[in-house]
């Protein structure tokens, strides 16, 4: 099929390994590092889990917004890549880099000036101990902010060219100085909370600095001219927030509900904190083959979108979407194998303990039959240009029925912590029909930012 630019765009099933495997590989990284921050902290004790663990949860959103934002300015490049204008491309991609780079730095401002706030009133009923940890942990990492914003926008760009190779190299050298800081500073130097805040102020510094450094080469597709000019193009950052901000508005509010959320599980103790800190790491891990294909969806859409191949859109959506449902499966059932040797090793409670087991149990099960139906194939829907219909429906949903039901089934039904992973499940289950309703249909056909 002749696309509207007169060239094909093909991604063969060895390209869709090239593709997908580094993702898993990066995300797979992601989530032990995130475990081995939290198995490290657990020498110091079940308060310093849980200050990481709600800091964290700030810092989530923050990196979904960057990560989103990211995604916003890499659908348009790989677009134009689609549509074989490379030029503006690179364009889309220094756009996307300036702006991250402000915006990121505004972001850090504002969570030093609100970091008593975050403390004392968005985290609840802490106690003091957990509080001094939070406050170490959070002054910390927040320096952090402006460099891993600009490592998502690098990796972005790299993974839209179809190169998701050196955006697993960087993340692999950035958790290598994440995970070694963290054994040399909590173990030799006896630093706590500490310990695990500089490696990743380090790590990410080092990481934005690498993969700015890979975008000045002419070699790649996307890449910074030397002619680049520090002045905004309007028209170019229009297009690139017209997905960006609807994703991040998305990603920030899912995760700002989460942080309400916790706020509600740690009315339930600390044995709860603890236990959702450990479910939440666990089920990263079963979902992490699922959000490797679905990244790769964006980059295999946006370039079939920029080059009007509506056809091909659909037949490498069914074919991605077996792929997301497969991985889910091997993941779930790694995890649930491993899980009673993993929970050894974590210094908790029996409680907590016992909290983990019965969401980690729930989470698995229902993310094999569902999970891909609910965040994979509205990939499709973003990466052709359609990303405020998905914004409206994940915002309504998440803040009805997961925050909703969370407090109905949580507190008022007295399901504690079990009762929140419940209302998650069902958030999963009310948005897929909207979301296969507007697939199904045409509308998002016609939404190409490029054309």
């Amino acid at each position: 099929m002749e696309t509207l630019q007169g060239k094909e765009i093909s991604f063969s099933n060895r390209d869709l390994r090239r593709l997908i495997v580094p993702l898993l590989i990066e995300q797979l990284l992601n989530c032990t590092v995130g475990m081995m921050d939290s198995l490290m902290v657990s020498t110091v004790g079940e308060a310093a889990v849980s200050a990481v663990s709600l800091v964290d949860c700030v810092n989530v959103l923050l990196l979904q917004v960057f990560a989103a934002l990211a995604a916003g300015g890499a659908i348009v490049a790989g677009q134009y890549i689609g549509c074989r204008e490379s030029r503006k491309a690179c364009k889309a991609g220094q756009q996307l880099t300036l702006f991250m780079a402000v915006f990121s730095v505004a972001v850090m401002a504002l969570m030093y000036g609100i970091s008593d706030f975050l403390l004392n009133v968005v985290f609840g009923s802490i106690t003091a101990e957990v509080e001094g940890y939070a406050r170490t942990y959070l002054l910390i990492v927040s320096a952090s902010i402006p460099f891993i914003a600009l490592y998502n926008a690098g990796a972005a760009l790299f993974r839209i060219m179809g190169n998701s190779r050196v955006s697993m190299l960087v993340a692999l050298l950035m958790n290598g100085i994440n995970v070694g800081g963290n054994a040399l500073l909590v173990f030799g130097f006896h630093l706590g909370v500490a310990g695990v805040a500089i490696p990743t102020l380090v790590s990410r510094i080092v990481a934005a600095a690498v993969i700015l450094g890979l975008l000045c080469s002419a070699k790649h597709e996307i890449h910074f001219e030397r002619s680049m000019s520090l002045r905004p193009d309007w028209n170019m950052i229009r297009n690139i927030m017209s997905v960006g901000i609807p994703n991040g508005v998305e990603n920030s509010l899912f995760q700002l509900g989460k942080i309400l959320m916790l706020s509600l599980i740690a009315s339930f103790g600390t044995a709860s904190i603890a236990a959702n800190a450990i479910a939440n790491n666990f089920a990263q891990y079963q979902i992490l083959g699922g959000m490797s294909v679905g990244i790769a969806m964006v980059t295999v859409v946006s370039q079939c979108v920029g080059a009007g191949d509506y056809e091909k859109v659909r037949r490498y959506t069914r074919k991605l979407m077996k792929l997301s449902y497969l991985f889910l499966v091997i993941m779930v059932v790694v995890t649930l194998a491993l899980m009673p040797l993993i929970l050894r090793l974590y210094n908790v409670s029996a409680e907590a303990d016992a909290y983990a087991v019965r969401c980690i149990l729930l989470h698995g099960g229902m993310a094999c039959l569902i999970w891909p139906m609910a965040f994979t194939l509205p990939n499709t829907l973003r990466a052709a240009g359609d990303a405020r219909y998905t914004m409206v429906v994940s915002v309504l949903v998440m803040w009805v029925v997961r925050i909703g039901c969370g407090y109905l089934l949580g507190a008022y039904f007295g399901l504690g912590i079990l009762g929140v992973w419940i209302a998650m499940i069902l958030d999963w289950a009310v948005r897929i029909p909207f979301f296969l309703l507007r697939y199904r249909g045409s509308r998002w056909e016609h939404m190409s930012l490029v054309h």
